[in-house]
């Protein structure tokens, strides 16, 4: 990895808007993934040309507003990459049964690119919305977050800084029509820019929105190709919305909503048969056709689009969870948790108690617990708000676990049903039926009256889709996605507002939730003992490179679970330390939470000085250990495995941990890639943390570290600068 590869950045001067691009001048060269400070967004307005420009120095776009709105110039300012060919509408909505553009400027001769003499010559569609005026606003946050400092390695600011803008739009003809306004934010330090729409009702009727495409743009292709193309390589335009779902990893989510679409009237593709991935749209994958009542708006779905500068995976990884940091921060909470199969209060205090002496921050009572949270018994509720008291007087957490999806509501009549509907579990309640709203009422309820601070949701909403007529709070199929899933998110924003944390199997991370499955199979741990160690780091090796360490978790059953007898069970603890070990290091050395499911934490004094020890390591070096991972060789039962943390604004700038799966000790010279970390020319390497040693980086950063690993244990190794000693 040569370090010239990505230092294209340039800072110290600002940038000038010159011609129709924006200039820089060439000063210093700076990566923002190590110093995002210098990249401040801006906005720009050329009155003589009419243009309105955002940018911070790492990616900018340019709108044309005279004769209409439309985007002109999107371009990365990392390697000057232009993404647009052609022009659109800002975006496109039905009202009432009738489409409207907003914006956008025709009489493009040809679509593969855009040159700048020839947008004067661009014309505007008379049956579109027309600008009216932009302002500036405040950036803002989305809903309410109350953080949990203890559960941070850094405060992230929430919203994050930047600039945003809003461009008016009104109606072409009639005057009782909507008026709409399309937003843009731009983030300090980030090549990312956020787009959503909002409508306004200002007539004394309602208004049914059918359809709304927040965002629409004609990309260049990422790869052209005469035949049919099923492994395109991807855009370095990566998009995601605030409605996903339905997966545990971001590409599989984001298709609900961020379609890569192709362009039938691009006829001059190279693609004969006009298959070429070519277009952008963000939309709702129904609907959402619902009614905006007189004075009321409706917000869009939100794309987020960050400008990747390169095809390194590596890079494009570490680039997509820097901007979880940014537009989810909440994601970045990280508490040591544990999960408790009983809902006995007497056994739930002793496992506080156990928690309390050993570390843990968090105690949820898991699925088998046999708690209950839609019991609307006011002295159940009285009885567990005692326990969650007990337990914060100890400093720790208590949560609970509640089933949705898979699962029928009261009556058949409640779940979603009806021609044309789809369920992916077999039942889903709707949400937007009298039992839908009750659960989540009473989920509400629940929270406030026991004080639990975290909810896990098995089996939030996966987008099915409803066709019954009467249900209260949707009047059909075409809006029963939307609805549903908006009130999903309210009660999740609802509860970041309240502080409580929440672990959910989806992909919700945009409307409040901190923490997904990392990936696995729930069936390899019947497996035994020793197999379940390589693939659990397998798991985690495999989930970190869109999810940051913070927003996967693992899961370790300390007693059977999905069979596999006393080989496959961890449970006496005592009488299996080393493999509890190995799991407790594999995890707390990833810095990867994991579901301890179990009826203890510990059985005998030997046992929690093992898990306390742990969990101190992981607390000591708590800042580096949720900082970002570089991957540096995949488990393969065959030799050694690893990553390494990665932290540039930290004191400890890097942690490396190396495993051997191997029945004999090891003796490894491995070359750590120190780039990342903001190491330059020469470091301290303290292996195992002792005896701190200088070392000498080459050209691409990168530093030879001679190991010894002891057979199925591991070796880690803590990188500082010379400075620091």
């Amino acid at each position: 990895m040569m370090k010239n590869r990505f230092l294209l950045l340039v800072v110290g001067v600002g940038l000038a808007i010159a011609g129709d691009a924006v200039a820089q001048v060439h000063t210093a060269y700076v990566d923002w993934l190590l110093n995002p400070a210098p990249f401040k967004a801006q906005i720009e307005f050329d009155a003589k040309k009419h243009e309105l420009t955002l940018h911070n120095g790492l990616t900018s776009r340019t709108l044309r507003l005279v004769p209409n709105v439309a985007t002109i110039d999107y371009r990365s300012l990392v390697t000057g990459e232009q993404m647009l060919r052609a022009t659109e509408p800002e975006a496109r909505v039905m009202l009432d049964g009738t489409e409207y553009a907003i914006g956008g400027l025709e009489g493009q001769s040809i679509q593969n690119y855009l040159m700048a003499d020839q947008i004067d010559d661009l014309r505007a569609d008379p049956s579109a919305y027309r600008f009216a005026a932009w302002e500036e606003e405040p950036m803002s946050a989305r809903f309410m977050w109350k953080k949990r400092p203890q559960w941070l390695s850094r405060d992230l600011p929430w919203p994050a800084p930047g600039k945003t803008v809003v461009l008016h739009f009104v109606s072409p003809g009639p005057a009782n029509l909507p008026k709409i306004d399309v937003h843009y934010a731009i983030y300090d330090g980030i090549p990312l820019i956020e787009k959503w729409v909002t409508i306004h009702n200002t007539s004394d009727k309602p208004v049914r929105v059918n359809k709304l495409v927040s965002e629409v743009l004609k990309v260049c292709e990422s790869e052209s190709s005469t035949e049919p193309n099923v492994n395109i390589e991807p855009s370095n335009l990566y998009v995601e919305s605030d409605y996903a779902f339905l997966a545990m990893n971001g590409k599989s989510a984001n298709k609900q909503a961020v379609k890569w679409l192709t362009d039938p009237t691009y006829h001059t593709q190279v693609s004969y048969d006009l298959q070429g991935i070519c277009r952008l749209e963000v939309a709702p994958e129904f609907g959402p056709d619902t009614d905006v009542a007189p004075g009321g708006t409706m917000v869009s779905v939100r794309a987020f689009e960050l400008f990747r500068d390169g095809t390194d995976r590596e890079r494009r990884g570490l680039e997509q969870r820097q901007m979880y940091r940014v537009i989810a921060p909440w994601s970045q909470e990280n508490p040591v948790m544990s999960y408790l199969i009983s809902d006995k209060p007497a056994t739930i205090r002793k496992v506080v108690d156990q928690a309390a002496e050993v570390g843990v921050e968090l105690v949820n009572l898991s699925f088998g617990s046999g708690m209950n949270m839609e019991s609307r018994d006011l002295s159940y509720e009285a009885t567990y708000k005692e326990v969650a008291d007990y337990a914060k007087s100890k400093g720790i957490v208590i949560g609970a676990y509640s089933l949705l999806a898979s699962r029928g509501a009261g009556t058949s009549a409640d779940d979603c049903q009806g021609p044309g509907n789809r369920v992916r579990f077999g039942v889903m309640p709707c949400l937007a039926s009298k039992w839908g709203q009750d659960y989540l009422s009473q989920i509400r309820s629940f929270l406030t009256n026991t004080g639990f601070g975290q909810f896990e949701n098995d089996g939030s909403y996966p987008g099915d889709t409803c066709a019954a007529k009467d249900h209260p709070a949707h009047h059909g199929l075409d809006d029963s996605q939307w609805v549903q899933f908006h009130a999903m998110a309210d009660l999740y924003q609802w509860c970041r507002g309240k502080g409580v944390y929440l672990t959910v199997p989806d992909w919700y991370f945009l409307n409040g939730s901190s923490k997904t499955a990392m990936g696995y199979r729930e069936t390899d741990w019947s497996l035994p003992r020793a197999e379940q160690e390589i693939i659990e780091r397998q798991n985690v090796y495999d989930g970190t490179w869109e999810k940051t360490n913070s927003m996967g978790w693992m899961f370790v059953p300390l007693t059977q679970y999905h069979g596999g007898g006393a080989a496959a069970t961890i449970e006496p603890l005592c009488d299996h330390l080393d493999h509890y070990e190995a799991r407790l290091s594999d995890l707390f050395g990833a810095g990867v939470q994991a579901c301890y499911r179990g009826p203890r934490i510990y059985d005998t004094d030997t046992t929690k000085a093992l898990v306390a020890r742990w969990i101190a390591f992981y607390k000591l070096h708590r800042e580096v250990l949720d900082a970002d991972i570089v991957h540096l060789r995949r488990p393969d039962g065959r030799d050694w495995d690893g990553f390494l943390h990665v932290n540039p604004r930290g004191k400890e700038k890097g942690l490396a941990f190396f495993y051997n799966p191997l029945n004999e000790d090891i003796e490894r010279q491995i070359r750590v890639p120190l780039y990342y970390t903001g190491l330059s020319g020469n470091a301290r390497a303290a292996i195992n943390g002792e005896n701190p040693a200088a070392i000498e980086l080459d050209r691409s950063e990168t530093a030879a570290i001679a190991v010894k690993i002891p057979a199925h244990k591991r070796t880690w190794v803590l990188f500082t600068a010379v400075t620091n000693f």
